[in-house]
């Protein structure tokens, strides 16, 4: 038994063209949302920050990262965080002079506004080290996403050495429920906080600060 395919009327036709065409538009225009909030193909959900503080904190990082390797080169082990300008720096430098050094090199940097130094002055953390600290950041992470009564992506952690730095915009409410959850992880040293707190007012607001 032979079968014959028949040709597409011509609404059918038509409506598979507007398909394909909608479909190419909207993966196109994608990465151009922002206040839905996409930025570059990434989605950003309900960010304290405004958009121009997020993309210098982005350029804070890259820039430090690069003024850091020109400073100390590979004598260093040396991580740069910035949230709302303010910039964490985590890692170990060899002596005191290049914790000085690296620090002086960030300041440096255009839009920095703060700098919370907490380069330890020892040799470079092992790779297995560095991969607890991952470890950590991860547990640290899921138990944020799980209390319901916090929004987790309003912190941003860091770990270094079983230390976990957690940064923000948060309320003095939010910084101890989350510090208090983050001290009871398996693993987890100490709880450094390097948060921006504001009122609950400011929250209810929810205007970003620039």
């Amino acid at each position: 038994m032979t079968s014959t395919t028949r040709p597409f009327s011509r609404p059918a036709r038509a409506a598979t063209i507007c398909l394909a065409l909608s479909a190419t538009l909207l993966s196109a225009c994608a990465p151009l949302l922002v206040g839905g909030a996409m930025v570059g193909g990434t989605l950003v959900f309900m960010d304290r920050r405004t958009t121009g503080a997020q993309v210098d904190d982005q350029g804070i990082e890259l820039k430090a990262a690069n003024r850091v390797k020109e400073t100390v080169g590979d004598r260093a082990h040396v991580n740069v965080t910035s949230y709302n300008r303010t910039v964490l720096i985590t890692g170990e430098a060899p002596t005191d002079a290049d914790r000085s050094a690296i620090e002086q090199a960030v300041q440096r940097v255009e839009n920095v506004r703060s700098i919370v130094n907490e380069l330890g002055v020892t040799s470079p953390s092992s790779i297995s080290a560095r991969s607890n600290d991952a470890i950590i950041t991860s547990k640290v992470k899921a138990t944020l996403v799980d209390a319901r009564d916090l929004q987790a992506n309003a912190f941003k952690v860091v770990t270094e050495r079983s230390v976990v730095y957690l940064m923000g915009r948060v309320t003095e409410r939010e910084a101890t429920r989350a510090s208090d959850l983050t001290r009871g992880i398996t693993g987890v040293e100490k709880v450094v906080r390097v948060f921006e707190v504001i009122t609950e007012a400011e929250l209810a607001d929810g205007a970003p600060r620039k």
